[in-house]
């Protein structure tokens, strides 16, 4: 019985390892493939040691320049939305580093690098200041963090459903925090294939986005996981350095909320009910409010629509953001 038993684990533990093997020569091989069949829309921009992919398009100043949320997107985030207004004015996306196309970064991957790593690429690229920064979710804290530091270049900022420095501190009372445990085990399994194999389960496809820009994503997946977790770990530093900066004088901004109801899904997904529900939107509501108070010359709406309103609601996004360029355009000195 113990020769059988001994045997049975060896047959087991045979197993395990050709799939393994088999997973990470998978891995490797479409790591290879994907380069080929997704090359990167714009450029690959040297800022000395390493490459992050800029996407510019469109003629014009002021030049739009888009900040994407905490997500595996990079530049693709902005898809739905920059076409449209680089017919008006010119319009950047970027990848962050790690992310997508870019080579990852050493070190934390918080605010403050994220703004000298967009600045050094911009100057890399020859793109010129003024700057409408446009960001989404923790893209807000991003833009901020890149006004504080480099504000001379920056006219003018719109916010999309933008995280406040404060939110994590507001909503702890009512949402318990997010786990990233299961997260940073797939991301450590990435050479396996695994994250591969469920890429196609984890990146659903947004309204008005391109099935190929979802299968890029979905393609890139194993690789953008793990420094998009590096960003969620140095979320607190992100977001205390954003809180220290939170005037922006007569600059122009616009604010867009997403106000509607959550539905049984994301309920389930933040583990909260209802009511906890409500109780979010009215605290997310005060928190947007309080941004919409940065500026002396801002605009503030609500919008019927989930927190990616670059996709739900692309026409106000573009709407938003073509606003703030006809002001920052209409007020600078002849």
């Amino acid at each position: 019985m113990k020769r059988w038993i001994i045997r049975i684990a060896l047959v087991g533990l045979a197993f395990v390892l050709v799939v393994v093997a088999s997973g990470s020569g998978y891995e490797l091989y479409e790591r290879h493939v994907v380069k080929k069949n997704f090359p990167p829309p714009g450029e690959l921009v040297d800022i000395g040691e390493r490459q992050v992919q800029l996407d510019c398009i469109g003629t014009g100043s002021p030049t739009v320049v888009f900040e994407s949320g905490l997500d595996i997107s990079g530049s693709l985030s902005w898809s739905a939305v920059q076409a449209s207004v680089a017919k008006t004015t010119r319009a950047c996306s970027y990848s962050r580093a790690g992310i997508m196309w870019s080579d990852p970064r050493r070190g934390p991957q918080d605010a403050k690098a994220i703004a000298d790593d967009l600045h050094r690429v911009l100057s890399a690229a020859g793109e010129r200041a003024p700057f409408v920064l446009v960001g989404q979710s923790l893209g807000g804290p991003y833009i901020m963090t890149y006004t504080k530091y480099y504000g001379a270049e920056v006219a003018g900022l719109a916010f999309v459903d933008a995280t406040h420095p404060d939110q994590v501190q507001q909503l702890k009372a009512v949402m318990p925090p997010s786990d990233p445990k299961l997260a940073k085990l797939g991301a450590s399994l990435t050479w396996t294939g695994l994250i591969r194999a469920l890429a196609p389960g984890l990146v659903p496809q947004a309204p008005h986005q391109s099935v190929r820009d979802v299968q890029a994503i979905r393609a890139y997946a194993s690789t953008s996981l793990g420094p998009m977790l590096k960003e969620n770990d140095a979320l607190d530093e992100s977001l205390a350095e954003a809180g220290t900066f939170r005037q922006l004088g007569h600059r122009p901004i616009y604010v867009l909320t997403a106000m509607a109801p959550f539905s049984e899904a994301a309920l389930q997904s933040m583990k909260i009910t209802r009511a906890q529900g409500e109780q979010v939107r009215t605290i997310w509501k005060m928190l947007q409010n309080d941004e919409a108070t940065w500026s002396s010359n801002s605009q503030h709406q609500f919008i019927d629509s989930d927190h990616d309103i670059q996709f739900e609601r692309p026409d106000v996004g573009i709407k938003a953001v073509l606003s703030i360029v006809d002001i920052v355009r209409t007020s600078r000195p002849h």
